[in-house]
């Protein structure tokens, strides 16, 4: 990787599509080669922390389950702790839980009530945000238990289904490192 290549030029190598998954028509944008790309995967989480150095961010919600490693590595750069978001039913603890909207039916998530308190500042993060749903779940999840969000990231934003538009009517602050249009 040249150092003066583009984010975009850098993101666009790392991640892989995948024609007619899960389903005939989709795209599916698969970040596990940018996780596999030492380079990719830096760059990409700098990119993510890179708006907050320096600010107080408490915790970092990943939503499952590629959301736990792009989480991971934020909060430690941020020095942030970390918050899963899991579907129903994985987590060993006292839970809280949010029903949401999928395009196929709804689903549920849970984090444990203990995760954040009343005021932490917390970013929530995942690989994409497509139609919103989940992430739009999570931040009211989150904000059920008191957490003030101060921004929702993602490596990829498929902005023709909407779902940054949902978030940003929340109030939330949506940052993306790569849109994919007609997605």
């Amino acid at each position: 990787m040249a150092a003066s290549q583009t984010l975009q030029d850098t993101l666009l190598t790392a991640i892989r599509t995948i024609p007619d998954y899960p389903k005939p028509g989709i795209l599916f944008r698969d970040i596990t080669t940018l996780l596999g790309n030492a380079r990719a995967f830096r760059r990409a989480v700098d990119e993510l922390v890179h708006p907050y150095a320096g600010a107080k961010i408490d915790k970092i919600a990943g939503i499952e389950a590629r959301g736990f490693i792009l989480g991971g590595a934020m909060a430690h750069q941020l020095s942030s702790g970390f918050i899963p978001i899991r579907k129903k039913g994985k987590l060993p603890h006292d839970t809280v839980r949010v029903a949401y909207s999928l395009e196929y039916g709804i689903d549920e998530m849970e984090m444990h009530r203990d995760a954040v308190t009343p005021g932490e500042k917390v970013i929530l993060v995942d690989d994409l945000i497509a139609t919103g749903g989940t992430a739009e779940g999570a931040v009211k999840l989150l904000r059920q238990m008191g957490a003030e969000i101060v921004a929702a990231c993602f490596v990829i934003d498929l902005p023709d289904l909407g779902g940054r538009a949902r978030l940003e009517a929340l109030g939330v602050d949506v940052n993306t490192l790569i849109a994919f249009e007609g997605d």
